[in-house]
């Protein structure tokens, strides 16, 4: 009996158009779909297929080179063009980091839990000098109950509780300590307080011709970075005195440095260590 009706309402004339209008939407919506992807395909550019065929995955997106001006410490000579001219392609993958100040707060944290000697001390009640005798008897006198003349409850007597000392450094992955690295380098860029220059090299030791130099440059408050192994002997000895500027060499500076100074000043030779040590190559390998 079910069957029957069943047979008689797909032949009703009404069911027939039903089936019609749906399978019309549904090849409306395979061809809409289909055209979808390949607008999808067409707008996300190239993709490397395997030798099977299987899906492509799509290229990574080329980032813009990052464009700095060159800037000197010496005085240019009345011959001798700006500097000013001059552009630094900086690597964008270094210098142009996602701004984290999760990461940031991380790495100083943890510099500063490593500059802690941890050398507090104090004598507990064991360690203090004295008898062991106890000072008066536990009944009779109405008086609070009391042991030897250690107590922490007397004066003169041990610490509860205090500090001995121990190790307060803490440690971070190595890819976080370099993912801070580039952060604290790419925040210098967006603050404009990060400076290239072709040399270090200071002519001459004298102390008074570099702060004038540096007062013309607007750089008082600087750390000089070097990618060389040692800095150069003109630079140091000269800037050694001079309140607010000091130099270092691109392999030992910090995070918590490079977030600490206004300004950092980076020859070539460190920008090209810090783009070998930290960019995307050297996270390849």
């Amino acid at each position: 009996m079910l069957a029957a009706v069943r047979r008689t309402l797909l032949r009703s004339p009404q069911c027939a158009r039903l089936s019609t209008i749906a399978s019309s939407e549904a090849s409306t919506t395979d061809s809409l779909l289909s055209l979808y992807n390949t607008d999808t395909r067409q707008q996300s550019g190239a993709t490397f297929g395997d030798v099977d065929g299987a899906t492509g995955v799509k290229a990574l997106p080329i980032a813009r080179p990052l464009l700095l001006a060159l800037s000197s410490l010496v005085r240019p000579g009345p011959g001798a063009g700006s500097p000013d001219n001059q552009l630094v392609e900086l690597d964008p993958s270094v210098f142009s980091h996602p701004i984290r100040r999760d990461i940031l707060h991380l790495c100083v944290v943890q510099h500063l839990d490593c500059l802690r000697q941890g050398s507090a001390s104090t004598k507990n009640r064991g360690e203090v000098r004295g008898s062991g005798r106890k000072i008066r008897p536990q009944k009779g006198t109405g008086k609070a109950r009391l042991g030897d003349g250690q107590s922490p409850m007397l004066r003169g007597g041990g610490v509860a509780f205090g500090p001995k000392p121990r190790d307060f450094s803490t440690k971070l992955p190595r890819k976080v300590i370099q993912m801070g690295m580039r952060v604290a380098l790419s925040a210098k860029i967006r603050e404009q307080s990060l400076g290239v220059v072709e040399s270090l090299d200071w002519p001459e030791i004298k102390t008074k011709p570099l702060v004038e130099r540096l007062r013309e440059l607007g750089w008082e408050k600087t750390l000089f970075v070097t990618g060389r192994e040692e800095v150069p002997v003109g630079l140091e000895k000269s800037a050694s005195n001079i309140l607010g500027v000091d130099t270092v060499t691109a392999e030992e500076l910090t995070v918590y440095d490079a977030v600490k100074w206004h300004r950092l000043v980076l020859d070539v030779s460190a920008v090209q260590w810090f783009e070998h040590t930290l960019g995307r190559a050297a996270r390849v390998e």
